[in-house]
């Protein structure tokens, strides 16, 4: 049996109220309890006497892997290479770093800040097979993917037709074939309606030519869906009008309209403005009002999206939201659409700290994480790569954990930023537990990932070990140590494994027969087979399965 014993750190596990000093055990991968025979000796020992132990990290929405990433990646060929090559070595492949890391640079990257799970956030079902693969390659962290079903043909069929049963069995269907975590809904019928030359939709009661459904029946459809299947993660929400300035109004008819059931909201700092739709210099921060419905409400949950300054890639499933920021800054910009499920745009941004289009956003984002007061509500993102690379996080957590950094970073940006963000009168400052919380803790209770996210018995062995640092944007860029199952990443500051990490999926319980027509239908009208759509587990790539229960 292989033990490890991780000796006198000062354990941070928010999940079960922990904060002292005490040692953690893990064997064969998993926490367990103190051996209760002392003649019981651990396979290693790590003196944590004076660092800081938190579970592994948990990125519950980033961008990673599957068609779109590699559009991404086709696009901006200049800025991969303007990223520094990482060279071979024993443990990992070549690869770039760019704005889009390949698939072994992503992975080793991750856990390099002490992250052990990351979540891909937009997977078409078309899209699962390429994605899989590509998730095989990334090491050293668990890895999952949501499924767009937002602006499918024939989810939106169903809905419309108002046949609840073979809607959930063709959602089931979908999940249990693909191998995805959760459902993913992106601009609801606002991506559909673009595609067939209509233009955006103007309100959640447009109607979508073709299927006579609305974006508010999408969206309480498939909520409805995920609960009765008993998901462990709600439906997580990309609302419609991305990025346009006046979307809090939208925003917050969303939140209204799932009132009531689970639901999660992503990247809501691109979703938080005010302003005047037809004028982007017009916008201004919608927060206030739109955290005080999170700070409300219980079921809502939201991750941020943070901007940070710099060069990166914009990638979405929101095709008309694409080709508005290619409209408005000029840049070169791709369409990639998916068969009878869904679409997505790409384009090259840089975020400019003299703009003060971008300063109110990188304002906005920040405004989100002091302005809802309950930190398990809340989850660390930046969209990874459309509001900045993920690498960024630690300096993130530096601006939440020190108002003064805050202050500084505010001197540096347009002057017109104070009268349009209320950032520069917020002093709260983030705890250590409160960190652990955000970029930890309450991510894995999101997703329903019970194995996640915690340090106490039954736990996936996943810990970070961090040495104390008034930096803070230090301390979380250079752990001393990283654990990933049981297994020793990174020592030192040096990596010394690479495990390969799993897929974790979904397998909900549904009335197989009712989901005959959706194979039906697909074998008629996809261009891929049955058969390669539903094909056998890879042994390559070891899965695991989060069990389907309400967790909210």
């Amino acid at each position: 049996m292989s033990l490890l014993k991780i000796q006198g750190g000062r354990v941070i596990d928010p999940a079960e109220g922990v904060d002292e000093v005490r040692d953690v055990w893990i064997a064969n991968g998993v926490i367990v309890a103190a051996p209760g025979d002392p003649a019981i000796r651990p396979s290693r020992t790590i003196d944590a006497r004076g660092f800081v132990v938190m579970p592994g990290g948990v990125d519950m929405h980033c961008h990673l892997a599957g068609p779109k990433v590699n559009a991404g990646r086709m696009l901006v060929p200049e800025l991969n290479r303007r990223g520094r090559p990482i060279e071979r070595t024993e443990l990992f492949p070549s690869g770039s770093l760019g704005p889009v890391p390949t698939a072994a640079v992503a992975g080793a990257r991750y856990a390099g800040l002490g992250y052990t799970t990351a979540i891909d956030a937009a997977v078409a079902p078309m899209g699962a097979i390429s994605a899989r693969m590509e998730l095989a390659d990334v090491p050293c962290i668990d890895k999952g993917f949501l499924v767009l079903l937002g602006n499918h043909h024939y989810v939106m069929d169903a809905i419309r037709r108002g046949e609840k049963e073979r809607l959930r069995a063709a959602v089931a269907y979908i999940l249990e074939s693909t191998r995805g975590l959760g459902i993913k809904i992106v601009d609801p019928g606002g991506v559909e309606r673009w595609k067939q030359g209509k233009g955006a939709v103007t309100s959640l009661d447009d109607q979508v030519e073709g299927f006579d459904v609305t974006p508010r029946a999408i969206l309480q459809a498939l909520a409805e869906v995920a609960d009765e299947l008993a998901l462990p993660h709600p439906v997580h929400v990309h609302s419609n009008h991305l990025g346009v300035p006046g979307n809090r109004l939208t925003t917050l008819e969303t939140f209204k309209t799932l009132d009531g059931r689970r639901a999660h909201f992503t990247h809501v700092q691109f979703h938080s403005y005010g302003g005047k739709p037809d004028n982007p210099g017009s916008i201004r921060s919608g927060v206030a009002e739109l955290a005080d419905y999170v700070n409300a409400h219980e079921g809502i949950t939201v991750d941020v999206g943070q901007i940070v300054f710099g060069e990166t890639l914009s990638m979405t499933a929101d095709g008309p939201a694409a080709h508005y920021l290619k409209k408005i800054t000029g840049r070169k910009w791709l369409s990639h659409d998916v068969e009878l499920e869904t679409g997505c745009g790409v384009s090259p941004i840089r975020y400019d700290d003299k703009s003060l289009v971008h300063a109110v956003q990188w304002a906005i984002g920040l405004e989100w994480f002091l302005g809802v007061s309950d930190p398990w509500k809340i989850a660390l993102s930046t969209d990874h790569p459309n509001g900045g690379s993920f690498l960024s996080y630690p300096q993130i957590i530096a601006l939440l954990m020190d108002r003064g950094l805050r202050r500084d970073f505010l001197r540096r940006l347009p002057e017109r930023v104070r009268s349009r963000s209320t950032l520069g009168d917020m002093t709260r400052e983030y705890t250590l537990e409160e960190i652990a919380i955000v970029t930890r803790a309450a991510p894995a209770r999101i997703l329903g990932l019970g194995n996640k996210g915690r340090l106490s018995p039954g736990a996936d062995g996943d810990a970070a070990i961090y040495a104390p640092d008034s930096d803070r944007e230090r301390m979380f860029t250079l752990p001393k140590y990283v654990i990933a199952r049981g297994e020793i990443v990174i020592e030192n500051g040096e990596f010394r494994a690479a495990p390969a990490g799993r897929l974790i999926r979904v397998e909900p319980a549904y009335d197989r027969d009712a989901a005959t027509e959706f194979r039906r239908t697909f074998a008629e009208s996809s261009t891929i087979a049955a058969s390669r759509f539903q094909p056998q587990p890879d042994p390559t790539h070891e899965e695991i399965t989060a069990p389907c229960q309400k967790n909210i």
